[in-house]
């Protein structure tokens, strides 16, 4: 694996062999196999209550897992905790700031909790300051910030320490998105000189726009791992030819006139006025259907190729999207959040 900057990195950064880890009778892990390497965005996408937290949680030496092996940074969670808590940061799906503190107050009292020295805390406070976009609002209590700014400020210490291992459990999770996406920014950034930032998320855009390698989990499981773009290789389906009418009351008449020049399957949605065929490697049929929409006097407002999106591909692979909250779902997330606390 080689990091944009041109470091090639060598190394595993984390390995999980068979861990299980059940709540009652919910099995929030279930023989969890994975490999990841150094220098990279990795990203856990599944929907609530699939075992992203749990599995956080266990390589984190938060929580112990039934059976199995897991080692971060070389070291074993269960055996080698305080090796693998002196290389990582953790920031949770929620802000953990202390909201009487101003915002350097809160990276101060980070590096002295690691026991860095003075000159070496006031340089990386001013640094991540500076970074994260919060130099002006350093000398402001954090319970004034906004729920980006106190997203920024917990991420920020998360790296007071320089962690090798960054672990972000659905950090965007309520931010809007504008904020969102400035967070995209420095999470990026994050994976120089080897490191390693291992994030979960339901946000398939997230997944797709951050990491280099996707892991997809459901109920406990992980069900497929590779590149965004092997994913949607292999099970997002086929690029297919997607239009939209201007007039959504032409949808059946133009419906009939694709069929009347392919055999390929017509997916017609009359709410929306689009119509999707599957391309087949056949882009001729775009300049087919122009002509002839344009002899029946048929307008179109969008005419294009849509590849496959790792909407798709969980669709494809898990059977429902990843905002689906069945009652399963909900009873999976409680009873994981009541282990983990």
């Amino acid at each position: 694996m080689t990091t944009d900057n041109g470091i090639e990195c060598k190394d595993d950064s984390i390995q999980l062999q068979g861990i299980n880890k059940r709540f009652g009778k919910v099995q929030a892990l279930d023989n969890v196999n994975l490999t990841i390497k150094q220098g990279l965005v990795f990203a856990l996408l599944g929907p609530n209550g699939s075992g992203k937290t749990t599995m956080v949680r266990v390589l984190t030496t938060l929580l112990k897992p039934d059976s199995g092996s897991a080692r971060v940074g070389g070291f074993d969670v269960i055996r080698q905790p305080q090796n693998v808590r002196s290389i990582i940061g953790l920031a949770g799906q929620y802000p953990a700031v202390d909201e009487n503190l101003t915002g350097a107050e809160n990276l101060e009292m980070i590096g002295r909790l690691y026991h860095l020295d003075g000159k070496t805390v006031k340089k990386r406070v001013s640094e991540l300051l500076e970074g994260f976009k919060l130099t002006d609002a350093s000398s402001r209590r954090a319970k004034t910030y906004s729920g980006g700014m106190r997203r920024r400020l917990d991420l920020a210490a998360t790296l007071v320490a320089s962690p090798s291992i960054l672990f972000l459990d659905e950090p965007t999770t309520g931010l809007d998105p504008r904020s969102r996406m400035g967070l995209w920014e420095v999470i990026s950034a994050q994976t120089v000189n080897c490191k390693t930032v291992f994030l979960t998320t339901q946000y398939l855009e997230e997944a797709d726009r951050l990491a280099k390698c996707i892991a997809i989990m459901d109920k406990g499981k992980i069900l497929r791992v590779g590149t965004p773009q092997e994913l949607k290789e292999c099970c997002g389906g086929e690029v297919r030819i997607s239009l939209r009418l201007a007039d959504r009351n032409q949808i059946n008449q133009s419906a009939d006139i694709i069929r009347s020049f392919t055999k390929n399957d017509v997916t017609v949605m009359p709410e929306t006025g689009e119509i999707s065929i599957p391309a087949n490697g056949e882009t001729s049929l775009l300049s087919d259907i122009v002509r002839r929409f344009d002899a029946a006097g048929i307008v179109l407002a969008e005419l294009g190729l849509k590849q496959p999106t790792l909407d798709d591909v969980f669709l494809s692979i898990t059977g429902h999207s990843t905002e689906e909250n069945s009652k399963t779902t909900v009873s999976h997330s409680s009873s994981e959040n009541r282990g983990a606390a």
